[in-house]
């Protein structure tokens, strides 16, 4: 938080000041799901507001990506959608109601340094076309809205087989999930979330999903895309900040 809050105050070239705020989000935290970049984006773009500093969502899109390091969280969180982001260019596209994401979430935490210790330094080179090959064909469907083009195109040898290390039932409840249906599942970042992707019986999905984890504790989170991004909405009390989504 304070880091997010000291780049926008340079970018801002504004001497930086001591605030509070309230975290309360749906996100679970250190599971794979982005949290730590929405936090950030929405704490500048409170602050943006706060101040009057008239940055735009790509400002404040580009200043977040610089905190992480990489910039596919920050534009998922900035423009909602489904984003392929080169460097800072990102092309968005909307992502129907129809699909939606049926998450697996254990009850413990992946930290994403940890997780990135286990990928090797070189890839097979088989791994890398298939992967190539399989994230040009993601882009395609989604761009196109063919959903069902999705089956299959979720292989990866670049991290997945890696990181089962830290998730072991990965196999099983991708597995488990494609066979109840899902156009596809993987693992959401560096875990410990498993997401599924699905036109249909999203129940039967994440049923299916927990029975094959070997945890005792895991929930399940249906639900759909946003296409909006970041928003700053208005509390109903004149006393109280406005809350940050």
């Amino acid at each position: 938080m304070r880091n997010a809050a000291n780049k926008f105050f340079a970018a801002a070239n504004c001497r930086g000041f001591d605030f509070s705020c309230e975290i309360d989000g749906a996100i679970p935290v250190s599971r794979g799901l982005g949290s730590s970049a929405v936090i950030r984006l929405g704490l500048m773009h409170g602050l943006n507001q706060l101040l009057g500093s008239n940055f735009s969502r790509t400002d404040l899109f580009a200043l977040s990506a610089a905190l992480e390091g990489h910039p596919e969280n920050a534009a998922a969180a900035s423009f909602g959608g489904f984003n392929v982001v080169r460097d800072l260019e990102a092309q968005r596209f909307e992502i129907s109601a129809e699909l939606q994401f049926v998450l697996l979430v254990p009850d413990f935490k992946v930290e994403t340094e940890k997780s990135r210790q286990l990928l090797p330094v070189e890839i097979p080179r088989a791994d890398a076309v298939m992967s190539a090959g399989n994230a040009a064909s993601i882009v395609a469907a989604f761009a196109s809205g063919d959903y069902e083009k999705l089956r299959g195109a979720f292989r990866d040898g670049l991290h997945q087989q890696y990181r089962r290390k830290l998730i072991p039932f990965l196999d099983d409840v991708v597995a488990s999930a494609e066979n109840a249906g899902a156009l596809g599942a993987f693992l959401s970042g560096s875990g410990s979330s498993i997401c599924a992707v699905t036109l249909h019986d999203p129940e039967k999905i994440g049923r299916a999903m927990q029975r094959s984890a070997s945890v005792q504790t895991t929930r399940v989170i249906t639900t759909k895309a946003d296409n909006r991004g970041v928003r700053l909405l208005k509390s109903a009390s004149r006393h109280r900040q406005s809350p940050l989504k």
